[in-house]
C-alpha cells in the first residue's frame, strides 16, 4: 500500500501473493488491505486535499508532465513488471506504458484552459460559473489495462484539485504502486494520492460507502458495477462506471479483407482477448464469409503462445486459472451443445501457466452464450449475415454497448452504422484505438459517463454559479 507517499503495511500484518500468470511462480507479497486501511488511506486524502485544491491548475498540470517524463525514462521497467503480474506480451506492455504517458501529458496540457467562467448577462448583472475539486474521490481499476487506466482517471482527477484513493486489482497491483511512487517523485504532495491493495468486497465497499469520498470511478464487470452504483446511491456520490462489453464487428461485402481480418487479430487477440472493448462478436457478410473464414484462420494459427517475455509471443497467457477456466468452459460447452463448429483452438496447452490457444468458432448458434455475454479471453464467434442491416440488428441485440466497428469502403454504409449501433464509440475500419483526446465509455449496461478528452473535467470537478447584481 502507498499512504501519505510511503509504502505501509496492513494494520493487520496480512500480506497476499502476487503471481506470475505465465509460470505460477510468485512474484511478490503485498500488505492485504482492510476496511481500516482505506479508511487511514481517506484520512490521508481529506487532510492533503484542502491545499491541493489550492494550487493553481498550471501548477497541478506541471506534477503530470513531470510524472509523464518519469514514466518514459522508466518505460522498459515498466513494461516488464507489467508484463510479469499481467502476462500480456512485453510489446504490448511497451504500448500500455507509453500509453500511460500520452495520457498525462494530454492531461498536464490542459492545465492552462482549466478556468472559470464569466458572464455579462445586463448592465447590473454578471455570472461567474466556478469549476472546484469534488474533494476526495476513489478509483478501482481492473488487470488487463492496469497501468492505463490508472493514468484514465489519476489524470484529470489530479488535475482538477482532488484528492484520489486508487484500489488496484490484487493480481495486477505492482503497476500502480509504482506509478503512484512516481508522482510522488514528480512533486505530488503527500495523501493527495493513496493506493490500498486488497480484495475488492473489503477494500472496493469500504470505500465506496465511506461518507467522505464524494465520487467513485470504476471500471469493471457490470454485476459488480451495478453493486457500486446501488452502494454508492446511499450517499448520492457521483459515479463513472466503464463496464462490461461485447463489441461487434461488421465485416461488409465490399470490405479490405486483409485490413479487416488484421483488425479482427488485433482486435480479439490483442491481451489474450482480455480488454472490454475487444473484438467479440464478428458479423461477416455472406458474400465474403468463406474466404475471410480461411485468412482468419490462417492468421490466427499464425500467433506464437508463451510468456509475455519471449520476444517471439504474439500471444500470453490469461490472467487468472479462474479467467482460463471460463473459457474452458464456454468452449467446451460449445462443443458439446453443437453450438457452433471450432476451426481452430479450443484447447490448452502442456506446462504451466494460464494458457488457452486463440480459438475460431462459426456457424454459432443465436442463443449462444458466446453471442449473449461478455467473453473475457480468446474466443472469437463468427456469424454470416445476409446483409448491413442485419448486421447491425444482431449487434443491437445485446445488453451491452461499448465499442463497435464496421469495415466497408462505402460511405453510405459508414454513415449508417455510425447513426444506429447502439455503443459509446464507434471505429471505421479500425478496433480498439482510443486516443486520450476523445471521450469514452458506454451504453445501455456498458456503462455510466465517459473518460479521457476534455469532457473528463466535467466528470472530476463541480461547476458552483455566482451571480452579482452590480
Amino acid at each position: 500500500m502507498l499512504i501519505n507517499g510511503e509504502r505501509t503495511a496492513a494494520i493487520d500484518g496480512r500480506t497476499f501473493a502476487v503471481m506470475d500468470p505465465a509460470t505460477g511462480e510468485t512474484i511478490a507479497s503485498l500488505s492485504l488491505g482492510g476496511i481500516e486501511d482505506a479508511r487511514t488511506a481517506v484520512d490521508a486524502a481529506e487532510a492533503a486535499q484542502p491545499d491541493w485544491g489550492k494550487v493553481s491548475p498550471r501548477d497541478r498540470a506541471h506534477v503530470l508532465a513531470t510524472a509523464a517524463r518519469l514514466v518514459r525514462e522508466r518505460v522498459t521497467a515498466l513494461a516488464r513488471e507489467l508484463t510479469r503480474e499481467q502476462g500480456k506480451p512485453l510489446r504490448e506492455a511497451t504500448d500500455e506504458i507509453r500509453g500511460t504517458a500520452n495520457v498525462l501529458e494530454y492531461y498536464a496540457g490542459l492545465g492552462s484552459t482549466f478556468r472559470d467562467e464569466f458572464h455579462r448577462l445586463g448592465p447590473d448583472l454578471d455570472a461567474q460559473v466556478l469549476r472546484q475539486p469534488i474533494g476526495v474521490c476513489a478509483a478501482v481499476i481492473p488487470w488487463n489495462m492496469p497501468a492505463l487506466l490508472f493514468a484514465w482517471k489519476a489524470g484529470p482527477a489530479l488535475l482538477c484539485g482532488n484528492a484520489l484513493v486508487v484500489k488496484p486489482a490484487s493480481t495486477a497491483p505492482l503497476t500502480p504502486l509504482a506509478l503512484a511512487g512516481i508522482f510522488h517523485e514528480a512533486g505530488l504532495p503527500g495523501g493527495v494520492l493513496n493506493v490500498v491493495t486488497g480484495p475488492g468486497e473489503v477494500v472496493g465497499e469500504a470505500l465506496v460507502t465511506e461518507p467522505r469520498v464524494r465520487k467513485v470511478s470504476f471500471t469493471g464487470s457490470t454485476a459488480t458495477g451495478k453493486r457500486v452504483m446501488a452502494l454508492a446511491a446511499a450517499d448520492v456520490k457521483r459515479v463513472t462506471l466503464e463496464l462490461g462489453g461485447s463489441d461487434p464487428m461488421i465485416v461488409c461485402e465490399d470490405a479490405d479483407l486483409a485490413a479487416a481480418v488484421a483488425g479482427a487479430i488485433a482486435g480479439r487477440y490483442y491481451n489474450s482477448g482480455q480488454v472490454c472493448t475487444a473484438v467479440k462478436r464478428l458479423y461477416v457478410h455472406e458474400a465474403v464469409a468463406d474466404e475471410f473464414t480461411r485468412r482468419l484462420t490462417a492468421a490466427v494459427g499464425q500467433l506464437p503462445l508463451g510468456s509475455g517475455l519471449a520476444p517471439e509471443t504474439r500471444m500470453g497467457p490469461l490472467n487468472s486459472a479462474a479467467g482460463r477456466d471460463r473459457i474452458r468452459g464456454l468452449v467446451d460447452e460449445t462443443r458439446e451443445g453443437e453450438t457452433g463448429t471450432i476451426v481452430i483452438g479450443g484447447g490448452e496447452p502442456e506446462g504451466a501457466g494460464h494458457f488457452y490457444e486463440p480459438t475460431v468458432i462459426t456457424d454459432v448458434a443465436e442463443d449462444s452464450r458466446l453471442l449473449r455475454e461478455e467473453v473475457f479471453g480468446p474466443i472469437l464467434p463468427l456469424v454470416r449475415v445476409r446483409d448491413l442491416d442485419e448486421a447491425i440488428v444482431r449487434a443491437n441485440r445485446s445488453p451491452y454497448g461499448l465499442g463497435a466497428s464496421i469495415w466497408t469502403r462505402n460511405p453510405a454504409y459508414k454513415r449508417e452504422a455510425a447513426s444506429r449501433v447502439e455503443a459509446g464509440i464507434v471505429w471505421v475500419n479500425l478496433h480498439l484505438k482510443v486516443p486520450p483526446e476523445v471521450p469514452f465509455g458506454g451504453t445501455k449496461q456498458s456503462g455510466l459517463g465517459r473518460e479521457n478528452g476534455i469532457q473528463a473535467l466535467d466528470a472530476w470537478s463541480e461547476e458552483k454559479t455566482v451571480l452579482f447584481r452590480s
